[in-house]
């Protein structure tokens, strides 16, 4: 009964987003509103633990807002300095084919930003490319979101697949497994195998719908004409994914795996190898719809037209500073991480409590994306691409009219998730766990045995209402693990699909939506993506019952304990 309670904010904002296209700047505060409700009336929690929970919910959206804010004002600062126009020739001199340059932009490179920085960056960099390279707002929005799928189990140098173990090795310890390191690299193991399999199904489900929703001819025949493309491209990807997985552990099968198959699929494309003989196109732009269009100024022609004479080598120096900085202050053996990613001052600030209620709010600024290297970079492109200050006026407001449209959203929205996570005994009179976890229990309870059919689908709502993978192992690993060694089933395919869940998730998640349609201006059009992202997810669900489903019901277990 209290599930079905829990899933009601869940249930609304599914319906009022994807079934009536409310904007999420709407949706988001009424979900709130009722979660808060629900906390209060069914939860026994008081209006001082609500509201400072709802306030600590405010400031962690911080933390999105500058991602955001800083995604944009790269893109905006490169398009007003006339590097955004060079970047844009070069890609079409790669290839002129939208299929190509989504596998290219869409996938290659959004992995690797996927693999350095993670949380909602990839979708903030790629998107508004390959809006620079002629495609819709809408699509571009669209088909970043589901290409940032298989790398995501990886992103931030590993950061959830990591998560989701350290949530478990007390369990782990409790029952006698003395190589934890060995059940890590497992662990990173069962995730990539399926994932990499899965890989060049969600390229090719990217392309099909981009083809049939976008293309002139409303038509799958040219994604199909592409899969050889799509076939080689994936392999390049997969096997140093693959073996970094398998050999090196969590932190790298993304990052090294979009580089070396970035160089491998440019080459490719450059020489026409496996590349379609016939082109694809999008109509006219005065022939797109009105949903397709950016509703703001920010990715208008007008703003692509700054005449430059800069090399290309110029114009790419922002993301290879981007990229060395990323690299840098991850990797835990050159130093910087330790040093960055702190919870205390000078490199973060934070609250202990809120209205008297324990909260432990913390902004680590340097550790955030958003602040570095996005706004460092943006900072630095000024002397760099020798800017104007009117450029760099019009590239200031444009960001922060961006940025403002998509704030009302976060703020409701990460609020609601504030008192889902913090709903648990602790924080109310009735002494029931948090919402989430009665949620997913809920779901355990109810399907028993078939468990292997519910073990993604906890992933996916966990990063569906916190639009992050890591939130999602980190609320739901420890319960997987438990359901799963209860039920008598292989507890380390059973948190490999809680991972892949959260990594799955990340296509239709709230928080990315909003944020890919913050960054393409189509706020708005949050519901239609909803709506159309929802199906490769289900099928990347259906395809990881299948494989890792099929593996348990086989008696497989690749690391039994106890």
């Amino acid at each position: 009964m209290y599930a079905i309670i829990a899933f009601i904010p869940i249930i609304i904002t599914v319906i009022v987003m994807a079934g009536f296209n409310w904007p999420a700047k709407i949706a988001l505060p009424l979900a709130w509103l009722i979660t808060a409700v629900i906390c209060f009336a069914a939860w026994k929690m008081d209006i001082v633990t609500i509201g400072a929970h709802t306030i600590s919910g405010f400031l962690t959206s911080i933390d999105t807002i500058v991602i955001i804010f800083g995604a944009i004002l790269i893109m905006n600062t490169l398009k007003y300095s006339g590097g955004m126009g060079v970047i844009n020739r070069m890609f079409t001199t790669i290839s002129d084919d939208p299929r190509i340059q989504m596998v290219i932009i869409g996938f290659m490179f959004g992995a690797f930003i996927e693999g350095a920085a993670g949380f909602g960056t990839p979708a903030a960099l790629a998107a508004p490319l390959l809006i620079s390279v002629g495609f819709p707002p809408l699509c571009a929005a669209m088909v970043a979101l589901i290409l940032n799928s298989t790398p995501v189990a990886y992103g931030a140098v590993g950061t959830p697949t990591t998560t989701a173990f350290n949530m478990i090795s007390g369990e782990l310890s409790n029952a006698g497994v003395t190589d934890l390191e060995a059940y890590k690299l497992g662990l990173t193991k069962w995730v990539a195998i399926p994932s990499a399999i899965i890989c060049p199904i969600i390229i090719f489900i990217a392309m099909a719908m981009m083809c049939k929703m976008f293309g002139k001819e409303k038509s799958m025949k040219p994604a199909i004409e592409c899969i050889p493309y799509i076939l080689m491209s994936a392999v390049a990807f997969c096997v140093p994914y693959l073996i970094c997985a398998t050999f090196l552990g969590p932190e790298f099968p993304a990052l090294i795996g979009a580089l070396v198959a970035l160089v491998i699929c440019i080459v490719t494309a450059k020489k026409g190898i496996l590349v379609p003989k016939t082109k694809f196109e999008f109509p006219e732009k005065s022939a797109w719809e009105d949903h397709w269009k950016s509703t703001t100024a920010v990715q208008e022609d007008e703003s692509m037209k700054v005449e430059s004479n800069m090399s290309g080598v110029m114009a790419w120096v922002p993301y290879g500073i981007i990229a060395i900085i990323l690299v840098v202050t991850r990797i835990p053996a050159i130093g910087l991480k330790g040093l960055l990613n702190v919870t205390t001052a000078p490199f973060a600030f934070g609250l202990k409590t809120i209205l008297g209620v324990e909260v432990n709010w913390v902004f680590k600024w340097a550790w955030n994306p958003g602040v570095l290297p996005f706004i460092l970079v943006a900072l630095l492109i000024i002397p760099l691409h020798k800017m104007k200050g009117s450029q760099i006026k019009a590239a200031w407001k444009e960001t922060g009219a961006m940025v403002g449209g998509a704030a009302i959203a976060l703020l409701f929205g990460i609020a609601m998730v504030q008192l889902f996570r913090n709903s648990g005994a602790a924080f109310n009179n009735s002494g029931m766990e948090s919402m989430l976890i009665v949620m997913a229990n809920g779901l355990a309870a109810l399907f028993g045995k078939a468990y292997i059919i519910v073990a993604p689908l906890i992933g996916v709502i966990g990063a569906f209402i916190s639009g992050s993978a890591t939130v999602s192992c980190t609320l739901f690993s420890t319960l997987q693990y438990a359901a799963a060694t209860n039920l008598g089933l292989p507890a380390i395919l059973i948190v490999a699909m809680q991972v892949m869940g959260g990594a799955m998730g990340n296509m239709t998640c709230i928080n990315n939506i909003v944020s890919a349609c913050a960054t393409c201006g189509t706020i708005g059009s949050e519901g239609r993506l909803i709506r159309s992202n929802v199906v490769p997810m289900i099928i990347y669900c259906a395809l990881t019952i299948l494989i890792l489903g099929g593996l348990i019901l086989t008696g497989f277990n690749p690391f039994p304990v106890g």
